[in-house]
């Protein structure tokens, strides 16, 4: 939830964990300094008294029925104002108008400036791109200086917002009324928009988005069901230069296309395809082939795809997936267990790009789907076909002759893998790096000293609930001394 660092000014700031956690009750209007770990407050008035370049400070609910905080009078003396939280208690963006002038200048008759006053610019600039998004609001209400520098388009190309509690679609809509001032109705520095987790996000603050940040290149709304296709198409319509889209948890989310009827295919009337080269849609319980069908025909870039636990995709929607995508370099189809065989032969049809591939828990695969996979796809790197009870050695053989670059290979819970398979991976895959054999019956330590002699780089093995001795264990860190090994066995330490 941090503001990214301007290109010029270093790498991209660290969100932090939530969003700012400080409880205010104060209704004091006066732009003077607040004491340390108090954050003053304004009220949203929609009076001309407001000024027109608001700066919003984003805060959480009092999480008692009665607090009451510190803050500092017109005079300079401390008071004490108490305000009871409502019933239904909500997280609510507040405009902070610019720091005036009339204290600083009170308060130099009397105090030295601060050490911190004699930093240049550039050295700020510097300082803020490491701070995350509320932070960042905050520093802007210190003096009139920083509030110029906190909002210097340079450090606003990311925004991460967190919190379940967070009224995302009204923090939203200030940022962005703030970032448009310079530009009105358009927003050209904002590329990054992270909202992780933020339940109150609604397809109202993704059309704000969309209207004002069409420079939007990647957007992150994770766990935010109630986001929906009406959204995902303004966005993906307003901000053609859209690469990264996070919509893992959105289960009301079933297509992503460039018309409003998902039906229609796309022609070129259309003028442009969607941008998108990574696509996260994890836990999307309601997508179907039909709605995969219409992604892959509107998002051909696509690289790196990840459909876990998607439950309904069966393997006619793979099939569209290979005809529209061939550049796909990822794909996880763990838990969809109505993908099966045929399915992993059009997967096949991606050859020689795909990399990555999780079949995890697809109980309808066996050895002839590994077998495709292995004859097509010779460069994999990573295989995860955990619990694909199917899979037995012939396959591992297949995999290991035709996938000699493979570096990580997951077949735990495999019953039917055993020493022969490993030994065959262990003669043609010498440069593996990473090995789970959880829960794998057959694999004794034959298997695992077979792999110790011939993969020097191993550097993770996992050999939880098997059934290897504590001597073929110290065989391994012998040959492996870089290895992890993750294990169940009390007499090896």
């Amino acid at each position: 939830m941090g503001a990214n660092n301007g290109k010029q000014y270093g790498s991209e700031g660290k969100g932090s964990s939530s969003i700012s956690s400080d409880i205010s009750s104060s209704t004091d209007h006066t732009p003077t300094k607040a004491p340390k770990n108090v954050a003053t407050t304004e009220g949203l008035d929609s009076s001309p008294r407001t000024l027109s370049t608001p700066s919003p400070g984003l805060i959480l609910p009092s999480k008692s029925s009665s607090l009451s905080s510190p803050a500092l009078s017109s005079n300079g003396h401390e008071t004490h104002s108490s305000s009871s939280s409502s019933a239904h208690a909500e997280t609510v963006a507040v405009v902070h108008s610019q720091p005036g002038t009339h204290t600083r200048s009170r308060q130099s008759k009397t105090h030295h400036h601060a050490l911190v006053d004699l930093l240049p610019d550039l050295t700020f600039l510097q300082i803020f791109s490491h701070l995350p998004t509320n932070q960042l609001c905050r520093c802007a209400r210190v003096c009139r200086r920083w509030y110029n520098l906190a909002w210097d388009p340079r450090l606003w190309s990311t925004v991460r917002l967190t919190g379940e509690l967070l009224h995302a679609d009204r923090a939203i809509r200030v940022l962005t009324h703030r970032l448009c001032q310079d530009t009105p109705n358009v927003c050209l520095t904002l590329e990054t928009v992270v909202v992780n987790g933020c339940k109150r996000l609604t397809d109202r603050g993704l059309h704000v988005l969309a209207q004002c940040c069409p420079e939007l290149r990647r957007l992150e709304v994770a766990g935010c069901y109630n986001i929906s296709n009406d959204a995902v198409f303004e966005v993906v319509s307003r901000c053609p230069g859209l690469e990264h889209l996070n919509l893992s948890g959105c289960s009301k989310v079933t297509c992503i296309s460039l018309t409003q009827e998902a039906s229609l295919q796309l022609s070129p009337l259309h003028g442009q395809q969607i941008s998108i080269h990574y696509l996260d849609m994890t836990d999307c319980f309601s997508l179907e082939d039909e709605g995969l069908r219409t992604i892959a025909s509107h998002c051909p870039r696509l690289t790196h795809l990840y459909l876990r636990r998607c439950i309904r995709l069966t393997d006619e929607a793979l099939r569209h997936l290979a005809l529209h995508c061939p550049s796909i370099k990822e794909l996880s189809l763990s838990d969809c267990r109505l993908v099966g065989d045929f399915g992993l032969r059009e997967v096949a049809r991606l050859e020689g790009c795909l990399r990555y591939l999780s079949v995890a828990h697809c109980t309808r695969i066996t050895d002839v789907g590994m077998r495709y996979v292995a004859r097509y796809c010779p460069r994999l790197r990573y295989l995860n076909a955990r619990g694909c009870e199917g899979l037995t050695d012939h396959g591992m053989s297949h995999l290991a002759r035709s996938c000699p670059k493979l570096k990580s290979l997951d077949v735990g819970k495999c019953p039917l893998v055993s020493d022969s398979g490993l030994e065959q991976l262990a003669m043609y895959c010498q440069g593996l790096r990473r090995m789970s054999l959880r829960a794998c019956e057959s694999v004794t330590g034959r298997g695992l000293k077979a792999l110790a002699a011939n993969c020097c780089e191993l550097q993770l093995l996992n050999v939880q609930d098997c059934e290897v001795s504590p001597e073929a264990l110290r065989f391994v860190r012998r040959h492996c001394r870089r290895c992890v090994i993750e294990h169940t066995n009390p007499a090896f330490y």
